[in-house]
Formats: C-alpha cells, structure tokens, sequence
C-alpha cells in the first residue's frame, strides 16, 4: 500500500527499505515487478535497501555499504 500512495504523488523518487521482506516469495515477485516498472516505465528512480540479492541483481546500479563505505558493486 505505501508503494501505491508513493506512486500516486508522481515522485521523481521513491525510497524503498525491503520493500518486500515481510512478504510470501509469490507475492514479493509481483510488489518487485510493480517497483520495477514504476522505475522503467513512469521513470521514477529509486532507492531500494535490501538484503535479498536475487531482488537487487535487476537493478542497474548496486551499491554496497560495508565498514562504512559506500561502493559500487
């Protein structure tokens, strides 16, 4: 729901912090592909904050922050 009320405002960006951690694998998969094409089609950037690599490895862009610092992946 937030990713909706986010979506509605026509953001330039949108934050996401594991935007789908506390969901079933089915419907995590279709909550990313919603994200992805906000990012895609509408060309809202994001942010997305997540420990699930599979999720991330879409992305165009990673950065890593280990000991601090932030790095390019």
């Amino acid at each position: 729901m937030a990713i909706a009320r986010a979506a509605v405002m026509s953001p330039q960006i949108i934050c996401a912090d594991e935007p789908t951690g506390n969901l079933d694998r089915h419907t995590g998969k279709k909550v990313w592909e919603h994200i992805l094409g906000l990012n895609r089609e509408a060309g809202i950037g994001m942010i997305v904050v997540s420990h699930n690599h599979e999720l991330l490895d879409q992305m165009p862009k990673i950065y890593e922050l280990k000991d601090g610092t932030l790095n390019l992946v």
